[in-house]
């Protein structure tokens, strides 16, 4: 058995302090690493200061290890912040089948980012198309000039496309000039935004026309992360289940809607556990998905023979360095935990994660149905919301679990009847 596969195995079954020792020699996390991971170190008040305004406190989030991944023909252990019960317990089962049948592969197309130079109602569009044009490498010149640290590192504008939008109010035209930049290894919205506004007054010299928003767009098709997965010898029937379940997203906007959430859960979760703007994400994931003018699906899954064939494209503008990955301490750590240091090795993976994560959800609707599954894992939140102790937690949960296989549903009141009754039973123990 390799080392990876001695980290994983039995992974979800550890204490928590012997996960922590598997992830420290993997890894090689120093102990004040693992300090920080526990909160013995605690994060200072001094960082939360410098993230958001009004600050009054923390509110934590639990981090944990998704495993059995292996992207691109390389072991990795996925960090994800959540606070929703099932998503790592279905990426990790979900990748572990994957791990075993099939494989996953990614890359990416494109790695530009896009800011917006919006002239509201432009008077002459052709004359000012063509004085743009013209006047391109000046413009590139000028944007570039803003952000040298960034054209020293190797990224910088590298074009600019002109657009044209027809006014909602029928009333003129606009003209978005579209300022495409490799960002490098950074998100880039603060670098982009900085050239847009500082293109501004040259824009006006040169067109006499006004403009309006200089801001950056989260749309960013210019800049795509692809994954794909391949299960070899898969059951027909199973298969053809989670091919039914595109087609049903494809054609229903309202089933598209919850099959992207799906898709979220685990991208979201590994972009807030390395510190990045996991809404600037889900807006252009959402968009993306409505660029037809029907909203749909980003993932695609079909049989082909024996295979069950599986991608996602989606925009993932994501960064290693700069904003909130360079300041919070645990988002460095989760970085070091994925062993990714550029941007594009971040998106692939967040897509791969998104992919794995959709297919544990269509598989369990085409099998055994998102109820039983969810449910199970849930039986310890309901337990704690019954007021079990610690040490009462794992009977509780044990006993939701026959409650589950009997009536087919648990809830609150269950636990909350279990927990009386092993109370009861604790104190008549006591009295002999």
């Amino acid at each position: 058995m390799d080392h990876y596969q001695n980290l994983v195995d039995g992974f979800h079954r550890i204490s928590r302090d012997e996960r922590l020792k598997r992830i420290q020699e993997f890894c090689h996390l120093s102990e004040e690493e693992i300090k920080t991971l526990t909160c013995e170190t605690p994060l200072s008040v001094e960082i939360a200061e410098h993230l958001i305004e009004n600050v009054i406190g923390y509110f934590p989030i639990p981090l944990g290890i998704a495993t059995c991944f292996n992207i691109d023909g390389k072991d990795i252990l996925i960090p994800m912040a959540v606070e929703e019960t099932s998503i790592i317990a279905a990426a990790s089962t979900t990748a572990k089948w994957i791990r075993k049948e099939g494989s996953i592969r990614t890359y990416c197309k494109g790695r530009l980012i896009i800011g917006q130079i919006q002239l509201p109602n432009v008077r002459n569009v052709p004359l000012t198309r063509k004085i743009l044009h013209e006047n391109r490498d000046i413009l590139i010149a000028i944007a570039n000039n803003c952000v040298p640290r960034l054209v020293d590192r190797g990224g910088g504008i590298r074009d600019i496309a002109l657009r044209e939008v027809a006014r909602p109010t029928q009333d003129g035209v606009m003209m978005v000039i579209h300022i495409l930049c490799d960002p490098c290894d950074a998100m880039g919205a603060n670098l982009i935004n900085q050239v847009c506004e500082a293109l501004k007054p040259k824009i006006e010299e040169l067109t006499s026309e006004r403009v309006g928003l200089c801001i950056l767009s989260n749309l960013v098709d210019t800049k795509l992360a692809v994954a794909e997965v391949a299960i070899h010898n898969i059951d027909l029937t199973m298969g053809k289940g989670i091919e039914e379940a595109t087609l049903f997203a494809m054609a229903d906007p309202y089933r598209a809607a919850t099959h992207n959430k799906g898709v979220l859960n685990g991208i979201d979760a590994v972009l807030v556990a390395t510190g990045n703007d996991w809404r600037a994400v889900e807006a252009g994931v959402h968009a993306y998905a409505a660029r037809t003018g029907q909203y749909k699906p980003i993932t695609q899954w079909k049989v082909e023979g024996t295979d069950l064939i599986g991608q996602i494209e989606v925009p993932l503008a994501v960064g290693t360095v700069g904003g909130v990955t360079r300041i919070h301490p645990t988002a460095k750590i989760a970085l070091k935990i994925l062993g990714v240091k550029k941007a594009e090795d971040l998106a692939r993976v967040c897509a791969a994660v998104g992919l794995v994560q959709n297919l544990g959800a269509l598989k369990a609707l085409a099998t055994v149905g998102i109820v039983k599954g969810h449910m199970l894992l849930h039986a310890s939140n309901l337990a704690i919301a019954a007021g079990a102790e610690i040490h009462e937690i794992a009977e509780v949960r044990k006993r939701l679990a026959e409650v589950l296989r009997v009536e087919k549903h648990i809830n609150l009141t269950h636990a909350k009847e279990i927990l009386e009754e092993i109370r009861v039973s604790d104190r008549q123990t006591l009295l002999i």
